[in-house]
């Protein structure tokens, strides 16, 4: 056993005088270590019951004969950081997360390990982890929150309170009907409801191998949730027995596969930073070119919030992420010879799934749109590419053209979204909020909320070298690569300037001539770094452009 450094012999007696201190048997060190990484907090709504799901993995493991061995993850919540500096540290940890992992588990030599992460970044950078350290390892997450209901019985969710402020804004909502949507639109414990950026990556943790069939959907508040966390501890002793490892199951054709449920499933555009960096620490090389090829080749099967009025619970009734799949092997858009956790083929466990509700997954031939959830656009403006949730978008802002209204943060443009000065036609611009130049690459659900809210969003467009929530909706169109801070034609873009958007045509284009924009080249400085000391300053010097996953160089 790999822990046998640290167990066996007699140059490991120091090392075992210490295991002993911590209270382990003769008999439990004779059995393979398996390291529990846990993501509990009592800060994040999605990690609070995660301390449950970490013991009955260990019961889970201990059944299957190993010894579990529990050590933490750190998570932030993205909905508590939003529309402050906080959310300057949400996809930086994504690499703290991947890093203080790897250095854990290879300074503690554990045989196998279980990832329990649940929101945003841990679960990419979790996966980033388990590709580096490479010893056999399963995926078991938090489960998703249940949906609220309001007073009149309609169900709700966290991007409808986002939504909700913008409105109180615009005069559409009084105190308490905001306080309606503060009270209900959160009741459990769990990542939020709808298909945001923590139940994409959960979703597709399944989708691509790593965790068995229903975490992605499973709700936090259900006994099966539990039951679920007791089979991925004894799950990862099979994987010992056999010795399956992470980069087994995460080859090219499993992140293919990955980014086709991805469009199929409308996830979050977060999926196409992450998704690119979790291959790369694969050595597989994710482009935006190959994602926009999947895309136009994948029907759209699930509207689920914020592109429509389902929620995870609703797609677990139906059959899951793998009734998902099976839809999508009807047109052999799935690569099912690849083997997952369960040390079976992906086409092995699919043979039972289906598809019970074809109102919550549209069947294969019957789709919302006969292309992908998520669009790469391209053109003079992002000659590298941006990333729109197609799925989420109005059939009225798919094509689009108007005059730019620019601001250099996200802080100015909610200024001016609320203050009533974003008319019906304006192209929002908010730009140095990239990886490099926010530094931190922020969200920006609080603008796309207001404009929503307040009945903008089928008629105004923003665009950002930042990044959107997954509970973003409209003609929402962020990473733009190159970004602002490293010279990208977005920071050549001035208040009044024409930008046209052809969603369909995957095209978006600042309507200036190139001789104009090459003059305000020579005239452009780079403005000074916002950040100049701590881990914020570190990382915008090693963090890479987003159309590569803004991995660190």
């Amino acid at each position: 056993m790999r822990s046998d450094v640290v167990k066996q012999g007699v140059p490991a007696a120091p090392n075992r005088s210490l295991l002993y201190a911590l209270g382990f048997t003769k008999e439990e060190l004779e059995r393979p270590l398996v390291g529990v990484v846990c993501s509990f907090n009592e800060i994040v709504p999605g990690h609070m019951n995660l301390d449950k799901i970490a013991e009955a993995v260990k019961a889970g493991v201990r059944a299957a004969g190993g010894t579990p061995v529990e050590f933490p993850a750190i998570a932030v919540c993205d909905g508590i950081a939003m529309g402050h500096v906080g959310m300057k540290y949400s996809l930086v940890t994504r690499d703290l997360i991947a890093d203080s992992t790897e250095a854990m588990a290879l300074a503690h030599q554990f045989d196998a390990l279980v990832m329990i992460p649940n929101c945003d970044k841990n679960v990419p950078g979790l996966l980033m982890a388990a590709a580096r350290v490479n010893v056999p390892t399963i995926f078991v997450s938090g489960g998703p929150m249940l949906a609220g209901t309001l007073q009149n019985g309609r169900r709700t969710c966290l991007s409808h309170m986002f939504e909700a402020v913008g409105a109180y804004y615009a005069g559409k909502l009084d105190d308490a009907g905001l306080e309606e949507y503060e009270e209900n639109a959160c009741p459990t414990c769990g990542s939020y409801s709808g298909m945001y950026t923590a139940n994409s990556m959960n979703c597709l943790t399944e989708a691509i191998g790593m965790a068995l069939p229903g975490n992605g959907t499973i709700p936090a508040v259900w006994s099966a949730r539990l039951r679920l966390a007791k089979h991925a501890g004894m799950q990862v002793m099979e994987l010992v027995r056999r010795n399956i490892r992470p980069r087994d199951i995460m080859t090219e054709a499993a992140f293919r596969n990955a980014e086709t449920v991805d469009m199929a499933l409308g996830c979050s555009t977060n999926t196409m930073l992450h998704l690119p960096a979790i291959a790369h620490e694969c050595g597989i090389t994710i482009d935006l070119d190959q994602s926009n090829a999947i895309s136009s080749r994948t029907p759209n099967l699930c509207h689920l919030a914020p592109a429509g009025e389902t929620y995870m619970e609703d797609l677990e009734r139906t059959g899951g992420v793998h009734a998902v799949m099976k839809e999508l092997t009807k047109k052999e858009l799935l690569d099912t010879s690849v083997l997952t956790c369960t040390g079976r083929t992906l086409g092995e466990e699919l043979e039972h799934a289906e598809n019970r509700n074809p109102e919550v997954i549209r069947p294969i031939d019957n789709p919302y749109s006969p292309d992908g959830g998520i669009a790469v656009l391209k053109g003079n403006l992002a000659p590298d590419g941006c990333v729109v949730k197609r799925a989420a978008v109005a059939r009225e802002m798919m094509v689009h053209s108007g005059p730019a209204r620019v601001f250099d943060c996200e802080d100015d443009a909610i200024k001016a979204i609320y203050a009533g000065k974003i008319v019906a036609g304006d192209v929002v611009v908010i730009r140095y909020e990239g990886p490099k130049g926010g530094p931190g690459m922020r969200e920006m659900l609080n603008p796309t909320s207001a404009i929503a809210g307040m009945g903008l969003d089928k008629d105004v467009a923003l665009i950002t070298d930042g990044r959107f929530s997954g509970a973003t909706r409209g003609a929402s169109i962020g990473h733009v690569s190159p970004e602002a801070a490293s010279g990208g034609p977005i920071a050549l873009v001035e208040e009044g300037d024409t930008i046209s958007i052809d969603i369909p045509r995957c095209t978006i284009t600042l309507d200036v001539p190139e001789a104009e924009l090459a003059a305000r080249r020579e005239k452009w400085v780079c403005p000074a770094p916002k950040v100049t000391t701590g881990y914020l300053a570190r990382y915008a010097r090693l963090v890479s452009s987003a159309d590569r996953g803004a991995v660190l160089d």
